[in-house]
């Protein structure tokens, strides 16, 4: 890969993991299921009329957009809002890989290899020490609830992926562009339910340029650059030189939240980020096996 290219598929994994930040940015000023809504409304617009719907079933856009507005981002900005730090939000979001082997075990029948269980049993342990914290009186990184909603946000999301994956070879843009309109109506009965209309408009009227540019940057960097990018050099590259560069998304994901929001990185979160990441390069190692046998 030139260097160029690195240069890009480093860019997209700092954005992704430097986004939860940006994340806790925008919560300060929007309720999460309102700014999940926004999120996704700057995904459809103008974007969905330039860019050609996918051939794939509108059943398919819808589950996926309800998965992955309402599930994966609805939950994961509801708990980012008082329940879990970024750094550690950007860690346990990586546990979707093992909900997506598990779902594909039970649903479509694909076989697990030793060292995959052997991935899965570290980012178990991993997930277990910050479960472990959580219980802990007056641990201010992790509450029970957070955790359990990061971990429902990873399941929708792993079930997103299953979505996708049976949609076949389609534009990742695209499909992420047509899902989205289908992410709306859920998110917004979510804000109106739990926040009231009274309270989602005061912060759309009084939203600063920061609120503003987090929302934007959602849609624009986050989603529609990441995932052009991103697919471009799947496109062009093995996935066994484009994959392994998602394993630093917790690593940057925790760096910036220590460095920008002051977020403490104890040794028991460190040994829970260890385990986690050993567990998702384990498991990519393993899963690459097969192709190259």
């Amino acid at each position: 890969m030139p260097v160029i290219h690195l240069m890009l598929a480093l860019a997209v994994v700092f954005i992704w993991g430097t986004n939860f930040v940006v994340i806790k940015w925008g919560l300060a000023e929007f309720d999460p299921f309102l700014f999940a809504a926004l999120r996704f409304a700057l995904c459809i617009v103008p974007w969905i009329f330039f860019i050609p719907r996918p051939a794939v079933a509108w059943s398919r856009l819808a589950w996926f957009g309800v998965l992955l507005g309402a599930g994966q981002f609805g939950l994961l900005f509801m708990a980012m809002r008082a329940d879990v730090t970024p750094g550690l939000a950007s860690l346990v979001m990586q546990s979707q890989v093992f909900f997506t082997i598990g779902l594909s075990m039970a649903l479509q029948g694909e076989r697990v290899t030793g060292p995959q269980y052997l991935a899965l049993a570290l980012a178990v342990a991993g997930i277990s020490v910050i479960g472990w914290q959580s219980l802990g009186s007056g641990q201010a990184s992790v509450t029970p609830l957070g955790l359990v909603l990061l971990l429902c946000a990873a399941a929708c999301w792993a079930i997103a992926n299953l979505v996708a994956r049976r949609a076949g070879k389609v534009n990742a843009l695209a499909f992420i562009v047509w899902s989205s309109p289908f992410s709306l109506p859920p998110l917004m009965l979510l804000a109106l339910y739990f926040h009231g209309w009274p309270a989602m408009a005061d912060s759309l009227a009084h939203a600063s340029i920061s609120g503003w540019a987090s929302a934007l940057w959602q849609a624009l960097g986050n989603t529609l650059f990441g995932f052009a990018m991103w697919n471009w050099l799947l496109a062009r590259y093995p996935a066994a030189t484009v994959a392994p560069m998602a394993l630093l998304v917790p690593v940057f994901g925790m760096s910036a939240s220590a460095w920008l929001l002051g977020e403490p990185l104890q040794a028991w979160k460190l040994a829970a980020a260890a385990l986690v990441i050993a567990g998702l390069a384990l498991n990519f190692y393993a899963s690459q096996r097969p192709a190259r046998a």
